[in-house]
Parts: C-alpha cells; sequence; structure tokens
C-alpha cells in the first residue's frame, strides 16, 4: 500500500509532467494539499522535501516552493543504453513479433529495453509516461493508444519532446503531434480485403471495423473505395463498427443477428479488422453451420498466427511485424545517434504498401441455385 506522503508526491510530479506546473512558478500551497488529500501538513513537507532533493521543486524563502526548469535539471540523466518499448498488448496476437525484431536490433547496439503495455487504455498510458523521465530512458518505441479518440495525454508527448527524448510511434500515431511514425497503408489494405472478394463475385460483403483506432477507420474506408470504385452499392446495413471495450461480444452478437433475420439474403462474405476478429467470427459461423468459404467466404488482416491455426487458413493481408520492430529500432537509434535526426523533420515515416495472402478462407461465389 502506498505511503500518503508517496501519494501527495506522484501527484506534483504528474502536474509537472503534463505542463500544469510550469517551470519557475509556484506550485499548490501546503494548505491546499491537506485539504485535497486529506493529510497533514507533515506529510505534505515530506512530498515536496523530497521533491526538492531530487531537482524536480525549489523553495523560496517567504515566497513558497515552485517548479525548477527540469529541462536543465541535473536531477534527469538519461542513460543512452535503454529505450522503452510502449504497446497496447506485450504478449499476444502480432505484438511479440514486433517486440523481437525491435529487441534484435537493440541488443545488437548493446541498448537495453524496458517492456510497457497500456492496455489500451489513457489511463495506464498516462502512467508509463509519468514514469519514464525518472526511468533512464533515452529513446521510446510507441504505439499509441485508441489512436482516433482524443487522446488526454498529449501534453506529456510535448513534454518528452521539451527533454529532447525521441520517440517513434508504430501501427498509427497521434495527428496532432506529427510524429515519426511506422505504419501500414491500411486504407489500401481495407480496399485490397474488398476487392479481392469483389474479384471472387461477392457483392453483398460485410465489414467489420474497430472503431477507435486509425488502422480500423482506415481499413473501413477502404472498404468504402472499393465498392465505389466497382460501382456496387454499399448497403449501410452491411457495416458494423465496435470499440475496444467491445470487441469480445458485439461483433459476435451483430454477426448472430445477422444470421437469425427472417427472409433476408445473408451476406456472402465478411471482411475483418483483423484476423483475430475473423477467427472469432468465424466460431459464430460453426454453431450455425454455415461452411467457410463454401457459404460464406471470410478475409482477415495481419497475417498472424491466428490465419494458420484453424483448419480454415485465412486469406489476410501481410502484416511486417517483425520488419516493423527492426525498423522502429533502428529509426530511433539514428535519431539518438545523429544529432541531425534529433529534428523529427530530418527523416522520413515509413508507410508500409499491404499485400494479399491467399489461403483458403476465399472462395468464387457460387450461383444462387448452387447455394445451400
Amino acid at each position: 500500500m502506498e505511503t500518503k506522503h508517496s501519494i501527495v508526491r506522484k501527484f506534483i510530479k504528474s502536474k509537472i509532467l503534463d505542463g500544469t506546473y510550469l517551470p519557475n512558478t509556484k506550485i499548490n500551497s501546503e494548505s491546499e494539499l491537506m485539504e485535497r488529500f486529506g493529510v497533514s501538513r507533515h506529510t505534505v513537507r515530506l512530498a515536496i522535501g523530497d521533491l526538492v532533493n531530487r531537482g524536480w521543486l525549489y523553495r523560496k524563502q517567504g515566497a513558497g516552493t515552485f517548479c525548477a526548469d527540469t529541462t536543465d535539471s541535473t536531477a534527469i540523466k538519461y542513460n543512452q543504453k535503454n529505450i522503452a518499448i510502449i504497446t497496447t498488448h506485450i504478449s499476444d496476437y502480432i505484438f511479440p513479433s514486433i517486440i523481437h525484431g525491435a529487441e534484435s536490433i537493440l541488443s545488437r547496439n548493446d541498448y537495453q529495453v524496458s517492456l510497457f503495455s497500456t492496455d489500451n487504455k489513457h489511463e495506464i498510458e498516462k502512467q508509463i509516461l509519468e514514469r519514464i523521465p525518472f526511468n533512464n530512458v533515452s529513446g521510446i518505441i510507441i504505439e499509441p493508444t485508441l489512436s482516433m479518440v482524443s487522446n488526454p495525454n498529449l501534453n506529456y508527448y510535448l513534454r518528452l519532446e521539451k527533454y529532447n527524448i525521441p520517440y517513434v510511434m508504430i501501427n498509427a500515431y497521434y495527428d496532432e503531434l506529427e510524429p515519426l511514425s511506422i505504419t501500414i497503408n491500411d486504407e489500401k489494405g481495407g480496399y485490397i480485403q474488398t476487392e479481392h472478394l469483389i474479384t471472387l463475385g461477392h457483392q453483398n460483403i460485410l465489414g467489420f471495423f474497430k472503431n477507435d483506432d486509425l488502422q480500423g477507420t482506415k481499413r473501413m474506408k477502404g472498404y468504402l473505395q472499393a465498392h465505389r470504385t466497382h460501382n456496387i452499392p454499399i448497403n449501410p446495413a452491411n457495416i458494423i463498427t465496435y470499440n475496444t471495450q467491445e470487441k469480445t461480444i458485439k461483433p459476435k452478437e451483430e454477426l448472430e443477428r445477422i444470421l437469425d433475420r427472417p427472409n433476408k439474403e445473408f451476406p456472402s462474405a465478411i471482411v475483418c479488422y483483423n484476423d483475430e476478429l475473423a477467427m472469432s467470427l468465424l466460431e459464430v459461423l460453426r454453431n450455425k453451420d454455415i461452411k467457410v468459404p463454401e457459404d460464406v467466404s471470410l478475409i482477415g488482416y495481419d497475417d498472424s498466427a491466428f490465419s494458420k491455426v484453424s483448419e480454415v487458413k485465412l486469406t489476410t493481408i501481410k502484416h511486417p511485424q517483425r520488419k516493423m520492430g527492426e525498423d522502429a529500432a533502428k529509426m530511433i537509434l539514428g535519431m539518438l545517434n545523429d544529432e541531425a535526426l534529433q529534428d523529427k523533420k530530418s527523416t522520413e515515416s515509413i508507410v508500409y504498401e499491404p499485400t494479399l495472402i491467399k489461403r483458403n478462407s476465399t472462395l468464387q461465389k457460387r450461383e444462387k441455385s448452387n447455394e445451400k
């Protein structure tokens, strides 16, 4: 259990890092902090004293306590051999491959790696970013959290820039920051997914897309573009969106609802946001005795391990998982080792072009007379 003075200390640190307390400005008075946390003056003075000793605050006799200019503080010294990798998840889906790719390059260059997971939650992302300056981390590879949702933590990234800690974003990016990033052309990927099904004769195509990250919205845009390019009417009822909190339940429920519609022609193909979702929907189809690909074609995204574990091998879009990690590591090392590259405008972001991997989950649409 945290001590009371450590809770107060963390609060003050948080306000320094998010820019609420600016350098050389006065922080809350002892009385205000006592009232806010319901603690004694002694507890507040312990917290402030600790931060003064560490160089985060300084006192002026008779005037109060002020925020130090930590960009010049000797209290923060970065270990140039430690890189933080922050992803939404660490041990599942495609993330181990990305992390291993980055680690292989970093370890070869004698860098240590600190791993963090946000669990795709802004509050956890905030907690990690608050700790970064104290952990002697000199560079960061980060996957944004909920990249299509207004992010309350942008001040922390601006603070990293003020500290001259370079960072590279992978899979997505926060557009407001205009960061260096390594992504896939997800709009084109969604287009390729859908066009592949169209060329197989499918026109009534369901699309499932996650709508709180940049990848999902771009893949949905590609889905729509493919319909327009091939002059196929778009049925709004065929587009199902869901967020991170809903991902294990809503898509399956929506598919079951569509399958149970009376007197309606069921779509002959399904575009999935990723392979993980495709396998989840495959379970629903099996339970309804609907065969893939004979009755319904199913296409995924990412070419993850999920795409090969079932007897139905997924047609999918390739994600260069290990290469993304390797390229992110090379980019961050370049920024650390070359002062010119510390200005992120001096180098370029990377956008991989998507490619289709054909397996046995998609099939030419059969004539209605032959359908089940």
